[in-house]
């Protein structure tokens, strides 16, 4: 689960905000005064939540929120003029904020960053240049010797790494030391 970071320039506010959410299961991980301070903890943390009012004593939430790495989404907490002019990327909540909505607002934050988390590590890792150097060069062999088009060589080292359970660039590899061998 993600961390949750208060940065509110009045401490009993945050404290407040922090109560409320611990009362309903959710653990605050930080409680700051100064924007400085929120980023050197994002970047200690995996990933999160930072709840925020419009103004801390060294930024505007507008700054913060273009710092923020990706792994962390802003819940601003401000009075309607504020949330008029807000940039579509922040998630916002109108002053005076009533426990309910913010407890449902950050649970559902926190379930929507986790599902992006996992999808982003089920996505296929990138291969190397090496490695597809390998796959480019067996298929440069297969066209060769056994006069395919490229998309046949691409299918035929696909279907024989499915068949033998290896990656397309083990299998490639194979390919290439057995035709080294002959």
């Amino acid at each position: 689960m993600g961390s949750i970071i208060i940065a509110l320039p009045k401490v009993e506010n945050a404290k407040h905000i922090s109560d409320i959410l611990r009362r309903r299961g959710l653990e605050t991980s930080v409680i700051c005064t100064t924007a400085s301070t929120v980023l050197s903890q994002v970047h200690q943390l995996d990933s999160g939540i930072v709840i925020c009012g419009s103004r801390l004593s060294d930024m505007y939430y507008t700054q913060l929120a273009e710092y923020l790495p990706e792994y962390f989404e802003m819940l601003l907490l401000a009075s309607a003029p504020v949330l008029e002019t807000c940039p579509p990327d922040v998630v916002a909540l109108p002053l005076p904020v009533r426990p309910g909505d913010l407890v449902g607002t950050v649970e559902m934050m926190l379930a929507q960053q986790e599902r992006k988390l996992k999808k982003l590590k089920s996505a296929p890792k990138k291969r190397t240049e090496q490695e597809q150097n390998y796959i480019n060069n067996a298929k440069w062999v297969l066209m060769e010797r056994n006069h395919m088009t490229e998309k046949e060589a691409f299918r035929y080292i696909q279907k024989c790494s499915m068949d033998s359970g290896t990656n397309m660039v083990e299998t490639a590899q194979m390919i290439l030391l057995m035709i080294c061998d002959m």
